[in-house]
């Protein structure tokens, strides 16, 4: 007895579903993937980054946005959710979903050991499909360590790391500079290994 095909849901499906659920859902290829819950480090490193950066761009014409912010690739048909979102100028919507964001200016996702090779395999493939997506930021929760890829003139991502507590993350094509020991100001990192 073989299984039987699961059925395919529509994008309008989806967000149909989505707006009811009590928990946020991925969706790609016609399937939702239901969102693991962040870890209590995981939470403190994304908000001491967003109300670092919020602070920043308070008078400007860029704003950040959180983990609740749907974001849709359009040229793959990934809906998701990064953690953190930077929007420069007006936003741009999905056509079916007015709540659904189009046109991220920088992505920035808290790495967790559930996630790391998604976010930095398949997920940053689709996010490179972004038109607008000018930087993507990986945020390490084990140690000080972040990894910022910046869209190249020829298409192509560079890759620059910060690593330790004395680094400053800077951000290319946003005025932004955050140190990474306001970033990870009270996390505790396990004990390193020789």
């Amino acid at each position: 007895m073989s299984a039987l095909p699961k059925p395919r849901l529509t994008a309008s499906q989806y967000l149909s579903i989505e707006r009811r659920a009590q928990y946020k859902s991925e969706f790609f290829d016609g399937e939702m993937f239901a969102m693991a819950g962040a870890s209590f480090k995981h939470n403190e490193i994304k908000d001491a980054l967003i109300a670092a950066l919020r602070a920043i761009f308070k008078a400007g014409r860029c704003r950040t946005l959180s983990s609740d912010q749907r974001v849709l690739v359009d040229r793959t048909g990934l809906y998701t959710y990064p953690d953190i979102v930077i929007l420069c100028g007006p936003g741009e919507f999905d056509p079916i979903d007015a709540e659904t964001l189009t046109n991220p200016s920088v992505i920035i996702e808290v790495l967790s050991p559930s996630t790391e090779k998604y976010d930095r395999g398949q997920k940053f493939r689709n996010y490179q499909q972004i038109a607008s997506l000018q930087e993507y930021v990986l945020v390490a929760q084990d140690e000080p360590v972040i990894d910022r890829y910046i869209r190249q003139p020829d298409g192509a991502w560079g890759l620059i790391s910060f690593v330790g507590l004395t680094e400053t993350l800077a951000f290319i094509s946003i005025a932004a500079s955050v140190p990474l020991a306001d970033i990870y100001a009270g996390v505790d990192f396990p004990d390193a290994t020789p």
